[in-house]
């Protein structure tokens, strides 16, 4: 998925991003690209980042830290979200493979 100009609005929402810079804009785009392909590689899978879910919550998150100068910190307070992901990820993998293997 690429990143679309509802998901960089949202963010800038959410990290109360109020002005207009485009300096700033694509800055923001840059780390929530890295942050994308970050977490889809935790994943195993392309993730979907447009629908209210815990993707888009740890994609917001990670921008935050990085934008904070924190990425180092990112991992390790979000272990258990990012471990959740990819299991949840995984058990999907494994009900389509054995979908596939019934017909």
């Amino acid at each position: 998925m690429q990143l679309t100009d509802e998901i960089l609005f949202a963010a800038r929402n959410y990290l109360n991003i109020t002005w207009n810079d485009a300096g700033e804009n694509e800055k923001l785009s840059g780390i929530l690209s890295r942050g994308m392909q970050y977490l889809n590689q935790i994943a195993g899978t392309e993730l979907d980042y447009e629908a209210e879910d815990s993707p888009k919550a740890l994609l917001f998150e990670y921008a935050r830290y990085v934008r904070a100068e924190a990425l180092d910190e990112f991992q390790s307070n979000y272990l258990h979200e990012l471990l959740s992901l990819q299991i949840r990820e995984e058990a999907k993998r494994y009900d389509s493979e054995q979908s596939d293997t019934d017909v």
